[in-house]
């Protein structure tokens, strides 16, 4: 029997608080995340839609020697590749991300985002070892306990990259809904023959994206940024 949810208790707040309240991190507390909760976050997560349900998820957890070993394995390779640009070579992202040609109001939004964070952190334009070190703070995962590393088998369609969203997002509102945080992270991509050996995963696996979670440190003022949207109205258009 289907479960009917009465929305009209309080649960429908509920649900919204957890969407409204989730941020992308930069900065984590030490406090650990328990195995059991990381687990039930995964596995409610795991509900989420997915064609012909397919579920083209496959998640590695990291955390303690694992986590600290890839940290310092793709910093080093950061601070190489700005040493020496011609190694971008060597580090690609497999899938484009980003397009290869901004255009508004993306590139707006972008640029917006960006200075925002800086501004926060009190980085100028011309900071351009502040803004290596603050970039670099995605590769330790913002000091978050919990890595974690999303892979898709390169045999799916780009229908499988939808689907995947679908259970990222479950993931993050889940940690919101427990009191964590997290910080979904492209950053990861250009390293992913690093990422990928590290993790032990098969040639047939492509890396999608990695995700720091844990306790966010609302002390730093770096979580006090607030990505605005646009209206509904810009983006929406009604057809009667």
């Amino acid at each position: 029997m289907t479960q009917t949810l009465d929305f009209l208790d309080g649960q429908a707040a509920i649900v919204e608080a957890a969407i409204t309240s989730r941020l992308s991190a930069r900065a984590f507390t030490s406090q650990p995340v328990p195995r059991p909760v990381l687990a039930h976050l995964l596995e409610v997560a795991s509900r989420a839609p997915s064609g012909t349900n397919t579920q083209p998820w496959k998640v590695y957890v990291l955390q303690g020697v694992s986590r600290d070993a890839l940290v310092a394995e793709v910093c080093t390779a950061h601070d190489a590749l700005r040493a020496d640009p011609a190694l971008a070579e060597e580090f690609r992202e497999e899938y484009d991300y980003y397009p290869a040609k901004w255009v508004s109001p993306y590139i707006d939004r972008r640029r917006e985002n960006g200075w925002s964070l800086y501004g926060l952190l009190g980085i100028g334009k011309g900071d351009k070892d502040k803004m290596h070190a603050q970039h670099q703070r995605n590769f330790r995962f913002f000091d978050a306990p919990v890595g974690l590393m999303f892979t898709v088998d390169r045999v799916m369609g780009r229908g499988s990259f939808v689907d995947y969203g679908m259970f990222l997002q479950n993931l993050m509102v889940l940690a919101r809904a427990h009191g964590l945080h997290t910080c979904p992270q492209a950053a990861w991509n250009g390293f992913s023959n690093i990422i990928t050996r590290h993790l032990g995963a098969g040639v047939d696996e492509m890396l999608v994206c990695g995700m720091a979670l844990g306790y966010a440190d609302m002390s730093n003022p770096v979580n006090g940024l607030h990505t605005p949207r646009v209206p509904m109205d810009e983006f929406t258009k009604w057809l009667d």
